[in-house]
């Protein structure tokens, strides 16, 4: 992967203090960032990739099967003070691409062993009693939404690394509008083509728009179970 794609998508690790120029969240240092024109940054939430997993450089078979596996992706960038020049540090990914990819690497004994170390890093990114209690109050306020959908809606929202909604004041007391704005970005992502506009470089305003109607519509069904 030397050659990166000019149109992918990439998210920056900061070198200093950032903040988001959309919800103005104070990002801090070592934010995860995506540049917005030539001075503008937002967080991973606000740029609607904080549903995305982080995939680390070094597992050459990994990486190509999870990229081919993953609807939407992103290249991950650190600035490296003593080579001057923005390096890569990995990918973030769709968790279902990545364990998929290390399934079809199952038959080697070392890439057994490196999916165990990814799987591990990613179950130390959750919280699985604030997750259970996410997972009940989606339940509560969708009724109707396809079993076992919360618990995905759950774990997706709460990752601990990327500052997403789950992990927001509000969410923590699970605030009914911080519960439904996890559900609308699962939706998003997962019941419309989305994604695809976004890897196709749709500017995030119009992928939003063309989906707009059909994810409220997903969202009425899931809430009131109606046809």
């Amino acid at each position: 992967m030397q050659n990166e794609k000019q149109n992918q998508l990439k998210v920056f690790i900061s070198s200093r203090e950032s903040a988001c120029d959309e919800c103005g969240t104070d990002l801090g240092s070592h934010a995860w960032i995506v540049l917005k024109g030539e001075k503008g940054a937002t967080c991973l939430t606000c740029a609607d990739l904080d549903h995305l997993v982080f995939l680390p450089a070094g597992d050459t078979a990994l990486t190509r099967r999870t990229s081919k596996h993953s609807r939407l992706s992103a290249v991950v960038l650190k600035w490296s003070r003593s080579r001057q020049r923005y390096e890569r540090q990995g990918l973030l990914v769709e968790n279902e691409a990545l364990e998929r990819a290390e399934q079809e690497c199952n038959a080697d004994a070392s890439q057994r062993e490196a999916r165990r170390g990814q799987a591990s890093l990613r179950r130390a990114e959750l919280d699985e009693e604030y997750i259970r209690q996410f997972a009940a109050h989606v339940l509560e306020l969708f009724p109707n939404c396809p079993p076992g959908r919360e618990r995905l809606i759950a774990e997706h929202a709460c990752r601990k690394y990327s500052g997403r909604v789950g992990r927001s004041d509000s969410a923590k007391n699970f605030d009914a509008k911080a519960v439904r704005l996890a559900v609308a970005a699962h939706v998003r992502h997962q019941e419309t083509n989305y994604d695809e506009l976004l890897s196709s470089m749709v500017e995030r305003s119009v992928a939003r728009s063309k989906v707009r109607d059909n994810v409220t519509k997903i969202l009425n069904l899931w809430e009131q179970g109606t046809t």
